[in-house]
């Protein structure tokens, strides 16, 4: 029997479409089906005799808490910037690495927890098989027939039972047998019974780096058959002829916070389990529903009709095909599929989503799949506020407000400055001091970058109170910088020095410098945003005067004689070692801020547009996404349509659309789903701006709830590639100005009021 793409009948819904799917299990974890619920991850093979969930648990580091501030950093400050500015930057360099660079140099890696494990006894060969993940369902499926049993099994990870919760079933009684156990490469694993029909897997996490480890963990599972026999063997459950069987797992850790281990998982995990075995499956599952699709639902995209023949082959048959343009729906399948991520590995309550997300299967993952900030978790967040996911951003910032902590500790220690800091990388246990080693790590704008996430958070939402609760965060990061910038005596600029290019080098045998372009264009943001934070909110008029005094002081935007706009102060571009470096760092003025742009500042735009063409259009996964941002902005629709095919191809996006760096990191399905959006709907400089850079393949299309900066959102449809209308809803009033093809409208609305808008004669106007 083949299996078929086609969504059936009952499933006819402009939701239905939004499936992953394959024809036959997953061999590898790149294959697997992503599930989660912020706080728990789950990886489903899927497979026929045997089934493997490989499982996470977002506080499961290594290491425990620890303050990896270099002692010897504030005397060798002096001296670093003495060689910086004699322009001997290898000698800087190399003095940084020694003296300045924390301790231990790498911080702690992200861990699996284990897996569930499950092997059928009377399964050899299968037929008609079928996996799948529905996004809008956040459930992932697989069916087939063996030996004349139509088998079913269904897995979700409740974000209302804080469990991952599996239906096995038949449309036979009395034919489900397995056996079930629980099994994770954690050194101090333990396994045992836990009650008459569970298992209960516990250890300690490991030391990494000189860090002991100090977290306990424990995974409980349950298993609940209906009909049939269930008994335990040593540490696995064997099944006998059950009509069907449920399956709930919880897991917990000791962690409370960055510096307190005191929670007790196996009560935290039996509370929980407890709780979610008095609920039958039905009304487990509605309610796991009503909570993803209220965060889900609130966006829809249409980008057009795919050849049916096309849309029923199996998803990576679609990504190798995506290149040849026929297939529109699965760019709106990939700009859900981010949005379904973060929703799936950052709510309320968790921690921020990590360079995986939630999802990781490796003791020593890539780049310890931690925090890393000088672009990549960014990144992860640039498609919330845009993308109707407020919600998705409060794990970042309440890391924030962690980070302000122990940042203090290192901006008084390292640098003798007021406010906090943080440099290229963090983890579970809050580090700020640089890591890696100069090139990577001694850079001190990663927490200056991140709070520009929770200034969106603001703009989008226009909450005083929000904005209260947040500034003490941006006045930290601003006062920090206002003890530390130093006159450049070659310019007279101020300059954050030591700092870096993020990880490019100079022509000078080194990546360490003083005042590079995108330091400059952070602060200039965060200075700004701080000033008008503290005038909304009648607070620091001293402090607002000294910013703006500093402000201007900082290095201007230079145009290079490549005709680029400069990575650093001096016109160093054209012999840079890796002219095409993966890293745009100098273009953050383009996006995700909006100071350099085709309206406000031409000039530089061009020198934007340069430098993108001279870095080229191959990068990494991430680095795409970061490319196809960019050219939405210079409103290129064309060239970012080819980005987005690089991008969603099988060289950086493996069979269950995890982008590939390579390897996985979660950060360019992030940069894919914020790209999309940029080129149908951008919000900067006080306008609202509609298909600013729609590409020919999506000549019609349809975008409804996406958001727009004060409080707004929006709804619009296009036809033969021309706008059809756009209606605005005002959340709490304002004025607002909408610009398409080059002309504008000025609106004002009450709170709750929506408006219509349509072409006219000389542009846009009002129905």
């Amino acid at each position: 029997m083949a299996a078929s793409g086609a969504p059936s009948a009952a499933d006819a819904s402009p939701w239905s479409a939004l499936r992953l799917w394959y024809p036959r299990p997953a061999t590898q974890w790149v294959e697997a089906l992503p599930l989660g619920n912020g706080r728990l991850g789950a990886m489903v093979w899927g497979g026929g005799k045997h089934e493997r969930i490989q499982l996470n648990e977002d506080t499961l580091y290594a290491g425990g808490p620890y303050d990896p501030t270099p002692p010897d950093a504030l005397a060798a400050l002096p001296e670093v910037r003495r060689l910086l500015f004699a322009g001997r930057y290898a000698e800087a360099e190399a003095l940084a690495n020694a003296k300045m660079m924390g301790r231990p140099h790498k911080q702690m890696p992200y861990q699996p927890l284990g897996d569930l494990v499950l092997d059928f006894f009377e399964i050899a060969e299968t037929n008609g098989y079928r996996r799948e993940l529905d996004l809008d369902a956040a459930l992932a499926t697989s069916t087939f027939e063996a030996r004349g049993l139509q088998h079913r099994r269904e897995v979700f990870v409740s974000p209302v039972d804080q469990c991952v919760a599996m239906r096995l079933s038949g449309d036979q009684p009395g034919r489900i047998s397995l056996r079930i156990a629980l099994d994770s490469d954690q050194p101090s694993k333990a396994i045992g019974a836990d009650g008459e029909a569970g298992l209960l897997l516990r250890g300690r996490n490991e030391a990494a780096f000189g860090v002991e480890g100090k977290l306990r963990f424990a995974l409980r599972l349950r298993v609940l058959p209906t009909g049939g026999t269930l008994r335990h063997h040593g540490d696995r459950i064997e099944v006998r002829d059950a009509d069907e069987v449920l399956l709930l797992l919880t897991a917990a850790t000791s962690y409370r916070r960055h510096d307190d281990v005191s929670g007790d998982p196996e009560a935290i995990t039996r509370d929980q389990l407890d709780a979610a075995a008095r609920k039958k499956w039905p009304a487990m599952r509605d309610d796991h529903l009503a909570a993803h699709r209220a965060l889900f639902r609130r966006v829809s995209i249409d980008l057009g009709r795919t050849p049916p023949a096309v849309a029923a082959l199996p998803t990576d048959e679609r990504v190798a095909r995506f290149a040849e343009g026929e297939d529109p729906e699965l760019a709106a399948l990939y700009h859900q599929f981010g949005r379904y991520l973060l929703i799936a590995s950052s709510r309320p309550g968790t921690q921020p989503a990590n360079l995986q997300g939630v999802w990781n299967d490796l003791l020593q993952p890539p780049w310890e799949s931690k925090y890393t900030i000088n672009i990549n978790m960014q990144m992860n967040y640039w498609p919330a506020e845009a993308n109707a996911l407020a919600e998705c951003v409060e794990p970042l910032e309440r890391m924030l407000f962690d980070l302000a902590q122990t940042g203090a500790r290192t901006a008084r220690d390292m640098y003798g400055a007021p406010g906090w800091v943080v440099h290229h990388n963090t983890d579970l246990w809050r580090a700020t001091a640089p890591v890696d080693g100069a090139q990577w790590g001694l850079w001190p704008l990663g927490g200056a970058w991140l709070l520009q996430q929770l200034w969106d958070r603001w703009d989008y939402g226009r909450d005083p109170g929000y904005l209260r609760k947040v500034y003490p965060l941006f006045k930290g990061a601003a006062e920090f910088f206002a003890a530390t910038l130093v006159e450049d005596p070659g310019t007279g600029a101020m300059v954050t020095a030591p700092s870096i290019s993020p990880e490019n080098v100079h022509p000078h045998g080194a990546a360490l410098c003083a005042g590079p372009s995108m330091d400059a264009q952070i602060l200039r943001d965060l200075f700004g945003q701080c000033i008008e934070a503290a005038a909304l909110l009648g607070v620091d008029d001293d402090f607002q005067k000294q910013l703006a005094a500093l402000r201007e002081r900082l290095p201007p935007h230079r145009i290079g004689k490549a005709g680029q706009l400069q990575e650093w102060q001096q016109d160093w571009d054209m012999a840079a070692p890796e002219i095409d470096h993966r890293h745009v760092s100098h273009l953050y003025a383009l996006h995700p801020s909006s100071q350099v742009n085709l309206r406000d500042t031409p000039e530089l735009a061009a020198a934007a547009r340069r430098s993108l063409e001279i870095r080229g259009d191959e990068a990494t996964g991430w680095g795409i996404g970061w490319r196809l941002n960019l050219w939405a902005r210079l409103r290129d629709g064309e060239r970012a349509m080819k980005i987005l095919r690089m991008l969603v191809s099988p060289a950086r996006t493996y069979p269950n659309l995890f982008d590939a760096h390579p390897p996985f990191q979660i950060d360019g399905n992030f940069g894919g789903t914020a790209g999309i959006t940029e080129l149908l709907v951008q919000s900067w400089g006080g306008t609202i701006f509609l298909l600013p850079a729609l590409p020919k393949a999506w000549p019609s299309g349809e975008l409804h709830g996406v958001r727009v900066r004060n409080a707004a959102g929006i709804d619009l449809s296009w036809r033969d590639g021309t706008l059809v209308q756009a209606t605005l809803h005002s959340d709490k009033g304002g004025g607002y100005r909408i610009e398409h093809r080059g002309r504008e409208l000025a609106l004002t609305l009450a709170a709750g009021e929506s408006a219509t808008l349509r072409p006219g004669g000389r542009g846009l106007v009002r129905a």
